[in-house]
């Protein structure tokens, strides 16, 4: 199960960290990912990090910006986001995948959290 908090309303240029908390299984050889969703658009690929070793992989719209990370003693997946804009309005999941590699696409994943929404005013 993954479980996804953290999101709520934070003006232009603020700052706002996710998590999502995983239980019921060990997560050696998986990674996991942030996917968002904006009203009437598809869901999108935000970052992805693996969870032995911590590499991870970000999306071009939130490099530099986002950041990615794992708590492996607390089975906990976070991303902090800085220097928020508008655009990245939307309801954020997180996602777990079987497998090491640092995958974009949603069918990769096995496994979903629910959204917790994230509203950036202007």
């Amino acid at each position: 199960q993954l479980q996804a908090s953290g999101g709520g309303l934070v003006q232009a240029g603020g700052s706002l960290r996710l998590s999502c908390a995983a239980s019921g299984r060990t997560f050696f050889n998986y990674a996991m990912g942030w996917f968002r969703q904006a009203p009437g658009k598809e869901r999108e690929f935000v970052a992805a990090i693996r969870w032995s070793g911590g590499s991870t992989y970000y999306a071009d719209s939130v490099k530099g910006r986002f950041t990615i990370s794992r708590d492996i003693a607390k089975i906990t997946m976070y991303i902090q986001m800085n220097n928020l804009k508008p655009e990245d309005t939307a309801v954020y999941y997180c996602a777990a995948r079987f497998g090491s590699g640092l995958r974009v696409e949603e069918y990769e994943y096995n496994y979903w959290g629910q959204g917790t929404q994230v509203t950036v005013s202007s």
